[in-house]
């Protein structure tokens, strides 16, 4: 092979390549000489040319992985084997971390920073696949906390100019839900509080999405609203038993956390269910409260729609139908009489309008903390200036006077007093 160069010992140009023990050689055929012992990487000129080439100038010392990097990558792997994701998610998530491992910001941070990276790769490679997973499972699963690893998270996300669509809210339900500890019997949980998960899956599901409809979950974290959307529907498919049942002893059977806001959540949802059961001939002679109401979730449920069509307005339809009500409520006066009464209302009273349909933050606003205005004590024996008084001269003979006791005062500061 003339392209390979020469033999150094007899000047052959018969080099061939052996393959023996793993690694690539040359070797001359006439002689036997290992032309190529020794040499750990070559570049196809130095090759040629039949020169070793040193492993500082090797491309081996530039693709050497670091021992934190390495850790790294295996964290990664063991995450995802963890999930029992797919093999393609793997691989995602490793090029991912690979790729934030370049910034020199990333490679210099602390190690909890970079072990909150393992689970931001992974997290956004089931992101873009649509898989559902949760930032607080990785969490729960990394020891990490849930701040620091959202902000580590929106910082990978900007770093590496990543299209990551926001989960699902149903996928979000299917898993959080998955993780109750309420569907088999064991010895912490009583047999009156087990439930079927499809059917506790599916009424979740109902409740959910009735509150997205009414504004619950716009601006605010899905898990409380979830958490407070599952126990309602767990408590209505089995009222008798488990109204008695508080919000945090069913977090402790499920061995779910609670979030603060659940409860605050959790009221909302019964404050609709009872406007939408005031629509309802048959509820509303119940009079129904937030306990009772829980009765009849199935049924509100059903009609959810049409429910809350009638149990709320649009504020931008309440503008446009205000000039015409006066005139139709006094044609209708006479028919609507007889629906009052009907209604228990007194004759000649009309009946309560539905409520706005906006979010909780426009119906209730926060009250906003007004600054006291500064005092100023006034004793009139501050100094006033000269500049201060000419503004109060008006006359003529005003600026006159002022003129000579300003003489008169200088004449008198001027004179030297008598010895």
């Amino acid at each position: 092979m003339p392209g390979r160069g020469r033999c150094p010992d007899c000047g052959s140009t018969e080099l061939v390549e052996d393959s023996h023990y793993s690694q690539s050689q040359l070797v001359c055929s006439d002689c036997g000489c290992v032309v190529t012992e020794g040499v750990l990487t070559t570049t196809f000129s130095d090759e040629g040319n039949l020169r070793e080439v040193t492993y500082s100038r090797s491309t081996g010392e530039n693709e050497q992985i670091s021992r934190s990097q390495q850790r790294g990558l295996r964290r990664v792997r063991d995450l995802c084997r963890v999930l029992q994701l797919p093999p393609t998610f793997e691989d995602t998530a490793v090029a991912y971390y690979q790729q934030a491992y370049r910034h020199s910001g990333i490679r210099a941070a602390r190690l909890q920073k970079k072990e909150v990276l393992v689970g931001c790769c992974v997290l956004i490679t089931c992101r873009q696949h649509n898989w559902p997973l949760t930032m607080g499972a990785i969490c729960t699963l990394l020891y990490a906390d849930l701040d620091v690893f959202s902000s580590i998270y929106m910082q990978i996300v900007k770093l590496l100019g990543l299209d990551v669509p926001s989960l699902c809210l149903a996928e979000l339900v299917k898993t959080y839900c998955s993780s109750f500890k309420l569907f088999q019997a064991s010895p912490s949980v009583p047999a009156k509080y087990v439930e079927d998960k499809e059917k506790m899956l599916s009424r979740t599901l109902q409740l959910v999405e009735l509150a997205n409809e009414t504004w619950l979950v716009t601006g605010r974290h899905p898990l409380p609203v979830i958490t407070a959307a599952t126990f309602l529907a767990w408590q209505s498919l089995q009222p008798a038993d488990r109204l008695s049942c508080s919000l945090a002893r069913f977090c402790k059977l499920a061995n779910v956390d609670l979030p603060y806001p659940a409860s605050s959540r959790l009221q909302e949802l019964l404050a609709v269910l009872l406007r939408m059961a005031e629509q309802l001939a048959w509820l509303r002679v119940l009079r129904l409260d937030k306990r009772s109401v829980v009765k009849h979730i199935g049924d509100l449920l059903q009609h959810r729609h049409s429910l809350v069509r009638l149990a709320f307005r649009d504020g931008t339809a309440e503008v446009e139908t205000r000039g015409k009500e006066p005139l139709a409520w006094g044609q209708g006066q006479r028919e609507g009489e007889v629906g009052n009464n009907s209604l228990g209302l007194p004759q000649g009273k009309r009946p309560a309008s539905p409520a706005l349909l906006l979010p909780p933050c426009m119906l209730k606003p926060p009250k906003r903390i007004c600054p006291a205005p500064p005092v100023s004590t006034v004793t009139g024996d501050e100094n006033i200036s000269d500049s201060e008084i000419e503004q109060y001269l008006r006359t003529p003979q005003e600026v006159r006077d002022f003129q000579r006791a300003q003489a008169a005062r200088q004449a008198a500061t001027s004179v030297p007093n008598p010895p």
